[in-house]
């Protein structure tokens, strides 16, 4: 018999997140509501005189910062509300209403940057002269005008802002048909059942212990993609085309330029990345072999790639037990770190077990006015203590970086989002491998650390070269063809996966499912990120002089200065080639370890 899902109001309020914190009520919200959707009408007024002068400027940017927290913590409260319970429409309106506001106030704001851009230097230095507060948003200011080259004219600016909405129904599309229209068959799981086939459950079928289910799951999944390849490669063509153009009629060289624009990350950085792990493909070949040895196999397929290569560790762990590993696994980032992570728990920023209508997944929220919020849905298993630890490394640099910075610079950019977290991941690894009690235990240890690597500096580094491939081709004239893109990938795939993978064909269409390549130069930023926070953790595990204090210093920096200027700050220095090697160095330990492990 099925077991029937908790509802909300049954689940106890100890494991339930305190939202009070943000507002006491919906009253008091729905009164911030009221308060802002007033306040936003005003910014008109300074249309035609925030430029006049220093104190002008000082003026509107404040009233902006008023208008902008407020907006947020209406937000933030609604969202939170509605995630925890999404059987309860009366949160997902109050989200809608807030969302509505928010695109108000982006529309009848939209007259500053141009303006702004049309200062001349010399009028901007009078004006920090006149008005000394406005050196503090001297950065922000200084990021907007770094676009002055790439940004058209009034008129211009206008229309594309009108076809925004239409240039994104490439992503659309994909979503509509890969997430509604894709059906699939039943599909007999190992145990002789048979079970209806989908999107999601697929990542179980592939690691089935039974070949011939994960050859089943495979095929049904590829053929799939295979039947629509002609359609997908139509709204992908169309992703490309619009970062292409836009590229061109906003004056940069190429639309991987464009992209890594706005975090002023050059291109170096991206190329670097994909020339030192080409370089390095021995470790990952390496990999697969002890695989396919450990499974007794002549050749892995494609199919093979994703079963465990040990016995699934079924040991469970309450929440206080993951509590207290993760507590003493993070204390050697010191005693103010685990003081500010105490509150965590002690101030109930954690909604930790799910229940029916609660959303899935887990995630770290965080806004400038409130302390972060963690949602989980935590079933006991090693990967959920690895996300509670993931999460709380995304609270404390949101905690950290809210409280030493001013408003305009307590927001971190999405480039630096994920070392925080795999820090913590690393650290939480390194410390259950020590204390681990047995051969399985530590095994079990080690294979997440191995498929944390994989899947991350070596797969995201893979889709990162072939969205590269892909915007030159098209900047070269080629017309993308499902066989160009599906052979482009096919090329890739055999040449990560090495001489010990039979690349099967059907492979060739993954590139299909990937709804990352929606995302304009997007992937790679899981790869650098893994890298940094492996060179991070090995700092601070060797005791590296400094390590652990700049380490601090940077999760501080928030948003006050560029995401590569905050890295070197923790002492990661992305130009150089070394931070990539330190993560293939420490993948390669760590499957050094697990076969003298695995063969005493």
């Amino acid at each position: 018999m099925a077991k029937e899902e908790k509802l909300r109001c049954e689940i106890e309020d100890k494991y339930k997140w305190d939202l009070t914190k943000i507002y006491k009520d919906e009253k008091e919200w729905q009164k911030d509501f009221d308060d802002v959707k007033e306040k936003i009408l005003k910014v008109l007024e300074y249309k035609d005189s925030f430029l006049s002068n220093g104190k002008k400027l000082y003026e509107y940017l404040k009233y902006d910062e008023e208008v902008s927290r407020k907006l947020e913590k209406i937000y933030y409260y609604a969202h939170l509300n509605y995630d925890a319970d999404t059987l309860d429409e009366k949160y997902k309106v109050m989200t809608n209403k807030v969302s509505d506001l928010f695109t108000k106030y982006n529309e009848l704001s939209s007259f500053v940057v141009p303006e702004i851009l049309k200062l001349d230097e010399e009028k901007l230095n009078t004006f920090y002269k006149e008005e000394e507060k406005l050196e503090d948003y001297r950065f922000s200011i200084e990021n907007i005008y770094r676009f002055k080259n790439h940004t058209l004219d009034e008129e211009k600016e206008k229309m594309l802002s009108n076809l925004s909405k239409c240039l994104s129904n490439p992503e659309e599309t994909y979503e509509a048909l890969t997430d509604s229209d894709f059906e699939y068959d039943y599909i007999t799981d190992e145990k002789g059942n048979k079970v209806k086939f989908n999107e999601s459950n697929y990542s179980l079928f592939i690691k089935s212990k039974d070949r011939s289910v994960r050859k089943r799951a495979f095929e049904m999944l590829h053929n799939k993609y295979k039947k629509y390849i002609r359609t997908i490669t139509s709204t992908y063509k169309g992703e490309v085309e619009t970062n292409v153009v836009l590229a061109k009629i906003r004056n940069y060289d190429s639309a991987i330029s464009a992209s890594l624009y706005s975090d002023n990350v050059p291109v170096d950085i991206y190329n670097n990345l994909i020339k030192v792990v080409n370089d390095n493909m021995d470790v990952l070949y390496d990999y697969y072999d002890l695989k396919r040895e450990i499974l007794s196999l002549d050749r892995l397929h494609m199919y093979d790639t994703y079963v465990e290569i040990i016995n699934k560790i079924d040991k469970k762990y309450s929440f206080d037990e993951a509590k207290e590993i993760v507590m003493e696994a993070l204390s050697i980032l010191g005693d103010k770190y685990i003081k500010n992570l105490k509150k965590a728990f002690d101030e109930k920023w954690i909604d930790i077990y799910h229940s029916k209508g609660k959303r899935s997944g887990a995630y770290s929220s965080g806004n400038f006015d409130v302390n972060p919020y963690v949602l989980l849905n935590f079933e006991g298993t090693l990967n959920d203590v690895s996300t509670l630890a993931h999460e709380l490394g995304h609270s404390m640099h949101t905690y950290l970086s809210c409280k030493n910075n001013p408003y305009q610079y307590s927001s971190y950019e999405i480039f630096v989002a994920e070392v925080a977290s795999t820090v913590n991941e690393l650290l939480l690894a390194n410390y259950m491998l020590k204390n681990s009690k047995n051969k399985e235990e530590k095994l079990a240890v080690i294979n997440h650390i191995l498929d944390l690597y994989k899947a991350t500096l070596y797969r995201q580094t893979m889709f990162a070269e072939f969205e590269k491939e892909t915007h030159k081709l098209r900047e070269k004239g080629e017309v993308l063809t499902s066989d160009l893109l599906s052979n482009t990938y096919y090329n890739l795939v055999k040449k990560y996966f090495g001489p010990n993978v039979l690349c099967d064909d059907l492979i060739k269409y993954e590139w299909a499912r990937i709804p990352h390549f929606y995302y304009n130069f997007y992937v790679y930023k899981y790869a650098t990120g893994i890298s940094a926070a492996s060179y991070i953790v090995d700092g601070i595990l060797n005791n590296k002089e400094g390590a652990l204090e700049n380490y601090i210093k940077f999760l501080k920096s928030g948003g006050s200065m560029y995401p590569l200027d905050e890295l070197k700050i923790a002492g990661v220095n992305l130009n150089s080639k070394s931070v990539i090697l330190s993560a293939i160095k420490t993948f390669e330990k760590y499957l050094k370890e697990f076969k003298d492990i695995y063969n005493s």
